[in-house]
């Protein structure tokens, strides 16, 4: 049995099969990850500097400057077939839930339901000094076109997207979400993860600890490659919509 019908054996036998995505799964959608020599996003900036709460609080500017042009990429992007398979995965009773470090909202554009946001979205901002929560797409066009410093209408200080910053506690309510499903699943699919990122990397080593099997599926090695049950080293928009197919059911395109 070769490693695409494994996977496909292990997740279609599951009692409640989950997926863990990464940014690997938006890259060829056109939204750079973050540690890929030579296009990663932080090949040329600090993280630090620009995308953690402190420096946000310090700078705002700073922060909007970085991400004006990737916000542009994000409005501008379209699912691919990872994102259409791992929707197919769960239409056809597979996945119980996917949880995402993404921000992109890609996941449910491709038509997956139960999606758990763990480092936050794009869809609304939050006032820093009353707290006020408006959607995003209110001051999009005039960011994208002026650039600046969006404010809030009814205090007129600075809005901050609900994305997670560096130095950030994550959204309460999706992480629980996220680790009842880590302790009820007894198979996890981690696809396009460097699982780099605490706390979100020991999820799939939590799920292990309940007895969950694992299948991974990445370009770059991870620490959990000789402890998976099934890794593959490949392109996700390739192995997964594979995967589908193994399982029974064509996958997607949109």
């Amino acid at each position: 049995m070769n490693l695409i019908d494994r996977a496909a054996d292990l997740l279609c036998h599951a009692r409640h099969a989950v997926a863990l995505t990464g940014a690997g799964v938006s890259t060829h959608s056109g939204i750079p990850d973050f540690r890929t020599p030579g296009s990663g996003m932080w090949e040329q900036v600090d993280p630090l500097e620009v995308a953690s709460v402190f420096a946000f609080r310090r700078k705002p500017e700073a922060f909007f400057n970085w991400i004006r042009p990737l916000a542009r990429l994000l409005i501008e992007a379209q699912p691919n077939p990872a994102h259409f398979a791992l929707a197919q995965l769960e239409a056809a009773g597979v996945l119980k839930a996917v949880i995402t470090q993404n921000i992109d909202g890609l996941h449910q554009r491709a038509g997956s339901r139960r999606v758990l946001e763990v480092h936050g979205h794009l869809r609304e901002c939050t006032c820093v000094r009353c707290y006020r929560v408006f959607l995003t797409e209110q001051f999009v066009e005039t960011f994208l076109s002026e650039g600046g410093v969006p404010h809030c209408p009814s205090c007129g200080n600075v809005l901050k997207p609900n994305v997670i910053l560096y130095g950030e506690q994550l959204p309460a309510l999706a992480m629980q979400a996220a680790q009842r499903e880590t302790r009820q699943c007894d198979a996890m699919l981690i696809a396009g993860s460097s699982l780099e990122v605490a706390p979100v990397s020991e999820l799939p080593r939590f799920a292990q600890h309940s007895g969950a099997r694992l299948v991974l599926v990445n370009l770059q090695p991870t620490y959990l490659d000789e402890q998976a049950d099934v890794t593959i080293c490949g392109d996700v928009v390739n192995v997964l919509p594979q995967i589908v197919q193994a399982c029974g059911a064509p996958s997607q395109n949109g």
